[in-house]
């Protein structure tokens, strides 16, 4: 079973699977961030993209090996992320890591987004890349409407930032959830993030962040881009 490190509980053990460059920046970044890194690739040259500082544990051999993933300190794991270039591997390792060692933060990098939905729904967390390349792709693409921040594996929930009209400024946020029927997850306010309660008002300036059936978010964003007048 996972178990804490030298009583700091916000300090952890993290196994990556798959040298390339996500998995080089997360194993960076969460070691820049004071956490404990161990990286596993079937390469050892994939190991020099960490860099001449990087201090952390570097396993040759495969993500889902139970000797290699012992080296790389699984069994006080307390997450594990598979981010190698080979849906298959990553599912398995996932689940080893899961399934076997009990570790409680498994995550797995999917290309093809059917298989992502599938693993998703078996309880596997899952980041589709191709989903989430499509959404970063199109924001830029086309920065009028909604914008997709998130979506889950099977494409039916978005976290769509959405642009209302200004005559919706003013008005409490639960009057704007009645009138769309979905959930107002966060505000993004004076750059910082706002979760609204029964009392908060949309405030000019404010960027408004839509929990959202994907069917849904067109006519959504239709009620949102007229005045409140207008359905009355």
């Amino acid at each position: 079973m996972p178990k804490p490190r030298g009583g700091k509980l916000n300090l952890v053990h993290v196994v990556i699977m798959g040298c390339g460059r996500v998995g080089s920046s997360l194993a960076s970044e969460l070691e820049a961030a004071g956490h404990s890194v161990a990286i596993i690739d079937q390469s050892r040259e994939a190991f020099r993209r960490l860099g001449p500082d990087f201090k952390g544990r570097t396993v040759a051999g495969v993500g889902f090996d139970r000797d290699t993933l012992l080296e790389a300190g699984i069994e006080t794991a307390d997450a594990f992320a598979a981010v190698s270039n080979g849906d298959n591997s990553n599912i398995l390792a996932a689940r080893v890591a899961r399934e076997t060692y009990g570790v409680p933060n498994v995550v797995a990098r999917i290309y093809d987004p059917g298989r992502a939905e599938i693993y998703q729904r078996l309880g596997i967390p899952t980041v589709a890349t191709v989903i989430w390349a499509t959404d970063q792709i199109l924001r830029r693409l086309v920065p009028e409407g909604s914008l997709s921040d998130w979506r889950d594996a099977s494409g039916t929930i978005q976290l769509c930032e959405m642009h209302p009209h200004k005559d919706w400024f003013g008005r409490p946020i639960s009057e704007i959830e009645s009138a769309i029927d979905a959930r107002v997850a966060f505000l993004t306010r004076l750059a910082e993030g706002l979760i609204p309660d029964e009392h908060t008002v949309l405030q000019e300036g404010d960027l408004m962040h839509v929990t959202v059936r994907a069917e849904n978010t067109a006519a959504v964003e239709a009620i949102l881009a007229r005045s409140p007048e207008d359905h009355s």
